[in-house]
């Protein structure tokens, strides 16, 4: 799994990447946890997104946002990570100028952040939003939402309660051809410590899905 660093715009941005072997494929950036609780680019559930989407024949990128291991900077409550998202995705693109789509895959603040990416990049045409903080976040910047994609919660949540995150789906409105979809894990809490796996049959089941459609209209 090559180490990789780059330019952003707080200095050095560490990163892992790899490239797909399909010339064309397309980009998946996936967001960490916040990085004041202990969220970096390593974090289980990234970690299995990583690998999901590599194994899907996506070239992937995850990467620690500023201050967080050895990416330069300092926590900047939002703003400056979202400009180290832009960073990131501008590299994935600088390193496959033949892609033909990006995904966004977000963790918790990474989910927030992902979804304000989303509003700046038309190119991004799907998203993964798992225990997305809309109790402690504005996501009303999603008027209309661009992109299909599926938000994940556990049922079990006390950081970021389940009902939080229906209320936003139910409010946003979306552009044409657009649709928000929910999954529930059972039993799982903010971390969905025991519960990964359930946690990624329901992202799998989703992007089969997706890119089987995909797929069948090339």
């Amino acid at each position: 799994m090559p180490e990789v660093v780059f330019t952003g715009p707080a200095g050095r941005i560490e990163g892992r990447y790899q490239q797909a072997k399909q010339k064309g494929a397309p980009i998946a950036i996936v967001l960490h946890p916040h990085p004041q609780f202990g969220g970096t680019m390593n974090n289980q559930i990234v970690y299995n997104l990583y690998y999901d989407f590599l194994n899907r024949g996506f070239s992937v990128l995850r990467f620690n946002f500023r201050g967080v291991g050895r990416s330069q900077g300092a926590f900047d409550h939002g703003q400056g990570e979202l400009s180290d998202a832009a960073a990131a995705l501008d590299w994935a693109q600088a390193m496959n100028p033949d892609a033909r789509a990006c995904w966004i895959a977000g963790v918790s603040f990474g989910a927030w952040i992902g979804m304000q990416l989303l509003m700046r990049r038309p190119e991004i045409e799907g998203f993964i939003s798992i225990a997305a903080m809309a109790n402690r976040y504005d996501f009303s910047f999603l008027a209309p939402c661009p992109s299909s994609g599926l938000f994940v919660h556990g049922s079990e949540d006390r950081v970021a309660p389940v009902k939080d995150v229906v209320s936003v789906i139910e409010k946003v409105k979306t552009q044409k051809g657009v649709k928000l979809e929910h999954a529930v894990v059972e039993g799982a809490n903010h971390f969905f410590d025991g519960k990964i796996d359930e946690l990624m049959v329901s992202v799998d089941q989703y992007l089969d899905k997706r890119l089987g459609k995909t797929e069948e209209a090339a």
